[in-house]
C-alpha cells in the first residue's frame, strides 16, 4: 500500500532501556564478568553480539548471547514501555489504510514478544537485521517510509527504497541525522501524525495522477 510504513523498535517505538540494562546485569552476574549496562543502553542499535564483544573474549560471546536471549522475555519485556507518541503513530498509519512492519536488530522472538506486550498493531516483525541489511525486509513488505532513531536506519531506508524518517530519541541529534542524509527529522513520534497525514495524502495524490 502507498502509505505503508516500517518502524525500528528500540528507542523508536519501544523504550527498552530499563529492560535491556536488567538483562545485561543478570548476564554479567551469572557469568562473573563486568558489563556496564548504563554504557550499553547509551548506544542501542547494533547487534547483540557486537555489543557483547566489547566486554567478553570472542569465544565467550555465543554463550553470553544465548543466555541473554533466554532471559529477555522474562526480565526485559515486562520493563518495556512505549516511547512517546508510539501508539498514536501506529494508529495514524492504520487510519490511512497503511500496513506496518517492525524491522529491528533485536532477534525476532524477542521483538515479537515486545510488540505483543506493548499491544502494537503491526502486520509483520523482521528481526536480527541492522543498517542496510534491513533494506530487504523493508522493500519486500512494500514500506514507503522507514522510521528509526539510529543513523544506520537512514541506510536501511535507502536500501529499502523508502523515505528515511528519523526521530532523535536515541543517541543521535538532529545534526547527525541531517549529516547522514535523513529525509525527515522529527523530535519524537509525537510529531509523526501531522507529518504522516500530509505525506500520505501527497503520496496517494501522486499515485492517482500516474494512474
Amino acid at each position: 500500500m502507498v502509505c505503508s510504513v516500517g518502524f525500528d523498535l528500540d528507542l523508536t517505538l519501544a523504550d527498552t532501556r530499563a529492560g535491556i540494562a536488567a538483562v545485561y546485569d543478570e548476564v554479567a552476574s551469572r557469568l562473573g564478568v563486568r558489563i556496564d549496562s548504563a554504557e550499553v543502553v547509551s548506544r542501542l542499535g547494533p547487534p547483540l553480539e557486537q555489543e557483547l564483544a566489547r566486554w567478553l573474549p570472542e569465544e565467550d560471546v555465543p554463550e553470553a548471547a544465548a543466555l541473554y536471549r533466554s532471559l529477555y522475555g522474562e526480565v526485559a519485556v515486562p520493563r518495556t514501555t512505549l516511547m512517546p507518541g508510539a501508539a498514536e503513530a501506529v494508529a495514524e498509519v492504520r487510519r490511512h489504510g497503511g500496513r506496518i512492519i517492525v524491522v529491528t536488530g533485536k532477534n525476532g522472538v524477542s521483538a515479537r514478544e515486545t510488540v505483543d506486550f506493548l499491544r502494537l498493531d503491526v502486520d509483520e516483525v523482521a528481526g536480527s537485521v541492522f543498517g542496510a541489511a534491513k533494506g530487504a525486509a523493508i522493500a519486500q513488505f512494500g514500506a514507503a517510509a522507514y522510521v528509526g532513531d539510529h543513523v544506520a536506519d537512514i541506510a536501511a531506508a535507502r536500501a529499502g527504497g523508502a523515505v528515511s524518517v528519523t526521530v532523535t530519541t536515541g543517541a543521535y541529534p538532529q545534526e547527525a541525522m541531517r549529516a547522514h542524509g535523513a529525509d525527515v527529522i522529527l523530535r519524537d513520534l509525537t510529531e509523526f501524525a501531522s507529518w504522516f497525514s500530509a505525506w500520505c495524502a501527497q503520496e496517494i495524490g501522486a499515485v492517482s495522477t500516474v494512474i
